[in-house]
């Protein structure tokens, strides 16, 4: 049984994704990804271990089910909002795409040179895997959250620190993929 094969427009996820963020700035809330993956180690017991993780995680279970919502939402994505056409790419960006060694550029949204367990059970991919991981890690307790609670939160409830995180998130973007990524790749 097939269902909607495109996503969902701007006009209608935006005012969605701002009903969300009216509805948690109302209740006192925000939102993000970082505090929930901070709760789940808490409830896990992270704080025998990091002072980090001491605090009342109780209090943060309403926010456990983004979690939820964001598991729902990519079984949904995958199974039943995949497009089967292939991702139409520029044939300068497909063949920017080749020279790093990505073959049939455009015909998954995931490229299995990045996303498959043949790339990241080697050392290469494992590497990149744990490096970013760290590097993401220290980004987001650094930063004082992740990007989607510094672009979504921050932003609608015009906080200035998230405005400056966002640019960076941008920035930091720009330089991986213009100047280190040909160095991975």
């Amino acid at each position: 049984m097939e269902f909607i094969s495109q996503p969902w427009p701007w006009y209608v996820a935006g005012p969605l994704i701002a009903l969300t963020m009216f509805i948690l700035l109302y209740w006192g809330k925000s939102f993000g990804m970082s505090s929930n993956l901070r709760t789940l180690c808490a409830i896990g017991g992270a704080g025998k271990f990091a002072d980090f993780f001491k605090f009342d995680w109780k209090a943060q279970q309403w926010n456990l089910m983004v979690v939820l919502g964001t598991i729902i939402g990519g079984f949904i994505g995958q199974y039943v909002l995949t497009n089967p056409e292939p991702i139409a790419l520029s044939a300068n960006t497909v063949s920017d795409l080749a020279a790093f060694g990505f073959q049939n550029a455009g015909e998954t949204v995931l490229p299995p040179e990045l996303f498959s367990w043949e790339s990241a059970l080697t050392l290469k991919g494992f590497s990149i895997l744990a490096i970013g991981g760290l590097l993401v890690g220290f980004g987001t307790r650094y930063g004082g959250g992740c990007t989607s609670g510094h672009a979504i939160t921050g932003l609608s409830s015009l906080q200035l620190p998230s405005l400056i995180a966002t640019i960076s998130f941008f920035v930091g973007g720009l330089v991986m993929i213009h100047f280190l990524f040909p160095l991975i790749f």
